[in-house]
């Protein structure tokens, strides 16, 4: 048997909306506005789907799990991330490393990483130790500077097994 190991990277940013709660990597943070998106907006989240499939020559988030879908109103990120786990391993790859870094100059997220980190590896099935993420802010240029929304940049690192 033989094995192939590639890199996919997903990116994912959302503005900030008052009335809404800030979900990370399945995390409320309590901080005075959410994200505004169909689902539960959870940027870290749609990042690292998009990684994964990338990794895996698949589509994209929004080909999967499209924001006309009425169903997918407010969906948990969390649990998309586990629907797009299953549906890469049944195509024959392993999810092996997950490495974010969410750009916000607000909130402070150091805090909130570990369980962001735990939320994640429980999604997919495997240690914490194979999930990375980092936070930084963008030293107040640009949208994010300004405090209107954030963006995460993911990569992901899947193994395909396969008979030659």
């Amino acid at each position: 048997m033989k094995s192939v190991v590639v890199n996919g990277i997903g990116f994912d940013s959302h503005s900030f909306i008052a009335g809404r709660d800030l979900i990370l990597g399945g995390v409320n943070i309590p901080y005075k506005m959410g994200l505004k998106g169909h689902s539960d907006a959870d940027a870290l989240c749609h990042a690292i789907i998009d990684a994964i499939l990338g990794a895996c020559g698949d589509s994209d988030i929004g080909e999967i799990f499209p924001d006309t879908n009425a169903e997918l109103k407010n969906a948990n990120s969390i649990e998309l991330l586990k629907k797009v786990t299953a549906l890469v391993r049944g195509k024959g790859f392993k999810i092996i490393y997950l490495d974010a870094v969410i750009v916000a100059q607000e909130p402070k997220l150091s805090e909130h990483k570990l369980a962001m980190r735990n939320n994640i590896a429980d999604a997919i099935g495997f240690n914490t130790e194979h999930v990375n993420i980092k936070s930084k802010t963008n030293e107040g240029m640009g949208f994010i500077g300004r405090g209107e929304g954030l963006a995460v940049f993911a990569t992901a690192t899947v193994e395909r097994c396969f008979n030659e």
